[in-house]
């Protein structure tokens, strides 16, 4: 007889699976100018901000549901502020990729998370060189560029913005674990997002002002509240779901189920989206990419279990006191994100994908882990 505790699991991953795609489908279809016709990502991710920070507000200072961390004015203006702005400038790149391609193929170009997020973690010296993670990454770019070139539809502007945004996730999380985890700042989803997502809100008002507001003519924009709660609420949930998935799975579970979600968003994106084709050169490519990210979760994987062995094979008394190390690039983020909002504990930076929706902080089990999409999250 199944467990109902192993069912719970499932329905967890289901939801993951279900939300994340739904996130991501979402978005695309309230911003691309053939469906709901609202083509300004910067204001949909100021919503998504907005909506956030004020149901931490209310969870925190009104309904007193949790308290807030000890956050000093230092640790605001040198972590806080910092980690929002590489946040909200990887929302508003990825977002506006929606513009310019496809979804399909933007998730492909995910693959190349892992890659930005070790070449970030080594040029801040958080990890090393290794030339067998070297040659993944490698390898993951090729996958990339063979399925860029199969792209039919291929837009020079909107794969400068999507990778861009995956570059400044990457920086993002590695910002994270050197900044918080050195003051050992303790987060969960609603503090993180209580802190974070009214600062990103911030910084998204000035691209916002010089770039959206002179061409947004009130007579021409679809304004549903209907539709536009529905999407922030999405997005909320998904946070919350990622942090919860987090908290009852393991590593392999986690990339397991981020692979699948990859694969059915992509299959669903060409369904949902019909002028979203894609190749045998897509598909070939993106095989080739997803090899080498599997190679490298799994180069983690082992380098974590034998970190694991090692802590255990010391006696206790020279264990207390002592901290493994923890590295950007040893931690799984479950898609990527490019997505947008989900916090955990502090910790390090995701070394995969990252989801529309991904973790503002990434919960600390994940430094024991070693999707895109996550990230991502963009919104």
């Amino acid at each position: 007889m199944i467990g109902k505790q192993l069912v719970l699991t499932y329905v967890y991953l289901l939801n993951y699976i279900i939300f994340s795609s739904g996130v991501i489908l979402y978005n695309k279809w309230v911003l691309s100018p053939m469906y709901f016709d609202f083509p300004f990502p910067i204001t949909l991710t100021m919503i998504h901000m907005g909506f956030s920070g004020l149901v931490a507000f209310l969870l925190v200072r009104v309904f007193k549901v949790m308290s807030p961390v000890k956050m000093t004015f230092e640790i605001y203006l040198t972590c806080v502020i910092p980690i929002s702005a590489f946040f909200a400038s990887s929302l508003w790149f990825g977002n506006t990729a929606y513009l310019h391609i496809s979804v399909a193929f933007i998730q492909m170009l995910k693959a190349l998370m892992p890659v930005a997020t070790f070449l970030m973690a080594v040029v801040c010296a958080t990890d090393k060189l290794r030339w067998d993670v070297f040659l993944n990454m490698v390898l993951v770019s090729v996958g990339v560029v063979v399925s860029s070139y199969g792209e039919i539809h291929f837009n020079v502007i909107g794969t400068v913005y999507q990778v861009t945004g995956i570059f400044a996730e990457a920086l993002r999380l590695v910002l994270t674990q050197v900044l918080l985890q050195k003051k050992g700042l303790t987060l969960n989803p609603i503090t993180s997002l209580y802190y974070i997502a009214p600062c990103s809100f911030l910084f998204l008002f000035v691209p916002w002002y010089l770039l959206e507001k002179p061409v947004m003519q009130v007579a021409q924009i679809q304004f549903n509240f209907w539709i536009f709660f529905s999407n922030a609420l999405s997005a909320l949930a998904l946070n919350i779901i990622i942090f919860l998935v987090i908290g009852r799975t393991g590593a392999v579970t986690i990339r397991v189920a981020g692979v699948l979600k990859d694969w059915i968003l992509i299959a669903l994106s060409t369904v949902i989206f019909p002028e979203s084709l894609i190749t045998g050169l897509n598909i070939t490519g993106y095989a080739i990419a997803l090899c080498g990210v599997v190679m490298y979760n799994y180069l983690k994987v082992k380098d974590v279990r034998a970190s694991q062995v090692l802590v255990e094979s010391i006696p206790e008394r020279a264990v207390k006191g002592w901290n493994l190390e923890k590295k950007s690039s040893d931690l799984y983020t479950p898609d990527t994100t490019n997505d947008d909002d989900v916090n955990g504990k502090n910790g390090s930076a995701y070394d995969q994908t990252v989801d529309e929706e991904a973790p503002l902080i990434p919960p600390s089990r994940l430094s024991h882990i070693g999707r895109s999409q996550l990230s991502s999250h963009t919104t």
